[in-house]
């Protein structure tokens, strides 16, 4: 049976995109409850300057208290060194650094060019290497706007896979390719990420889909069929990117399990469990949409987990 992680970001990317800030010990309890779910990896904060980004200004207490979790992986998001070194020093157990294949969106982004971008991902690698190998933290990258960019237009691939090859040269242990605006399709995701697996081998990381024109789904199912095993999720489908405004972005987490499932994927995932998890986060964030068809429509009668199946 072939194993699937879904990997939840609805703490860091869901929360970040949201104007008001989800109180500290809301954002516990949440992700308490996305662990008791089946969750195994959750990226929980981003270490930016809480000025500019004030729905994450307790991101150390947040990886703090989610790294006492038994089993779970703690991911936490930095645009630079600086911010890198603020979540090790928090107990994160990888660090996942935003570099963008398209100039304009990573100016608009982390306000860098690209080339800077990547060189900050080299300070990370050599600060964990320096650091004793029983505190180094896992380091990817997923390349944002690798099929598209709203202010750029066109992303060129050889592009993407220039950039790709220098981040594993730097270290980097996994690198995948992020879907920031909703531009993909499923050819272009099966023809880039079964090349990404050629040219990477096992540094080639996961997909970071998102449903913004509602391709989310089948892009997952074009990325299987390239072998990839990791999907970014974000429960009720909570955030996106602000370079696609007024469009719901993520993959909603519950869809994704559910289409995992009913394939024959397992994900250790308990969908009752995770939409306990969602009708918390409704509760910490009364009003704000929350997507996704199977919360609407329930389980069929027919549904068997992929560890139930005969």
């Amino acid at each position: 049976m072939n194993r699937i992680l879904v990997s939840e970001v609805g703490p860091r990317d869901g929360l970040q995109s949201i104007a008001r800030a989800m109180p500290t010990e809301a954002k516990h309890r949440w992700i308490r409850a996305l662990a008791q779910a089946g969750l195994r990896e959750i990226e929980v904060a981003s270490f930016v300057p809480a000025k500019l980004m004030p729905q994450m200004a307790d991101a150390a207490d947040v990886v703090r208290e989610a790294v006492k979790i038994p089993g779970l992986t703690v991911l936490a998001l930095a645009p630079n060194l600086r911010g890198a070194r603020d979540a090790i020093a928090a107990g994160a157990h990888k660090v996942t650094l935003p570099v963008s294949a398209s100039e304009a969106h990573s100016r608009a982004n982390v306000r860098m060019g690209v080339d800077e971008a990547v060189s900050q991902v080299g300070l990370v690698c050599e600060f964990r290497a320096g650091l004793p190998s029983d505190r180094r933290p896992g380091v990817e990258v997923g390349i944002s706007t690798a099929f598209g960019c709203t202010l750029q237009g066109e992303v060129d691939e050889d592009r993407v896979f220039e950039i790709a090859l220098a981040l594993a040269k730097l270290g980097v242990d996994t690198i995948g390719l992020s879907d920031t605006v909703g531009y993909a399709n499923p050819a272009q995701v099966k023809r880039m990420f079964a090349r990404l697996a050629r040219e990477l081998g096992d540094r080639a990381g996961g997909a970071h889909l998102h449903n913004t024109r509602g391709q989310g789904l089948a892009n997952v199912v074009a990325a299987l069929d390239a072998g990839v095993t990791t999907f970014d999720a974000s429960l009720g489908g909570i955030g996106g990117c602000p370079h696609a405004p007024g469009a719901s972005g993520n993959l909603v987490t519950e869809d994704l399990v559910f289409l995992l499932e009913s394939m024959g994927f397992e994900t250790g995932i308990d969908l009752d469990r995770l939409l306990v998890a969602r009708a918390l986060l409704a509760e910490s964030l009364p009003g704000e949409p929350l997507y996704g068809h199977l919360p609407d429509a329930g389980l069929p009668k027919t549904f068997h987990r992929a560890t139930e199946r005969p």
